[in-house]
């Protein structure tokens, strides 16, 4: 096992969900995308690629599950870095055909980078508030198929995911920032200036 690593990516994990936890206290975390969450998820993607430059994707057998999945985590919410998640996908992928990942991490980073390019996601594992300010999935490719292509990697039912992620919301106080169709302008207008997009 290794201890260094895996004491590493827990120790970013934790950071992230301590800015979490503190602007949900604040009321200011569905604001939009806050720049102090922003400025952590930049920071660990920076530690993290580092870590990924030295030693490829943080295989279970090495750090452990919690420590694979934090690695995920740190990857998926480096929304703001294009490159990086678009890498993270391939080394997660490897790692998911060497069993050394869960597929499903691997099915939640591209349903996210999908969402990032403003195109139809794969799997369903990614909400946003729609035209009615309800946490509803993005939409999915070829959604008959879906529930196939999610027991193929582990994920529960379509159905589960929504209402556990819509218990959460209202756990958190999550509602929808803005009206649908600015909120949608200002995600593309992100996308283009990071770098998801072209101009």
């Amino acid at each position: 096992m290794d201890a260094e690593t895996t004491s590493r990516l827990l120790a970013l994990r934790d950071r992230d969900q301590a800015k979490r936890s503190e602007l949900i206290e604040r009321g200011e975390l569905f604001e939009g995308y806050h720049p102090e969450m922003e400025a952590v998820h930049r920071e660990n993607a920076r530690t993290f690629e580092a870590m990924l430059d030295a030693g490829g994707w943080p295989a279970v057998s090495k750090v452990g599950m919690e420590a694979s999945t934090a690695a995920w985590m740190i990857a998926t919410h480096a929304i703001g870095e294009p490159a990086f998640q678009r890498r993270c996908l391939a080394e997660l992928e490897r790692a998911v055909e060497e069993d050394e990942a869960p597929a499903a991490h691997a099915a939640m980073l591209l349903d996210r980078i999908c969402y990032n390019e403003r195109r139809p996601q794969v799997y369903g594992t990614l909400l946003d508030w729609d035209e009615n300010d309800e946490l509803s999935p993005w939409p999915i490719e070829e959604g008959t198929d879906v529930e196939t292509r999610r027991a193929e990697v582990g994920l529960p039912p379509l159905e589960e995911t929504v209402a556990r992620s819509r218990a959460q919301a209202e756990v958190e106080g999550g509602c929808a920032p803005k009206p649908w169709a600015e909120r949608q302008a200002e995600i593309e207008a992100w996308a283009k200036r990071v770098g998801w997009l072209e101009d």
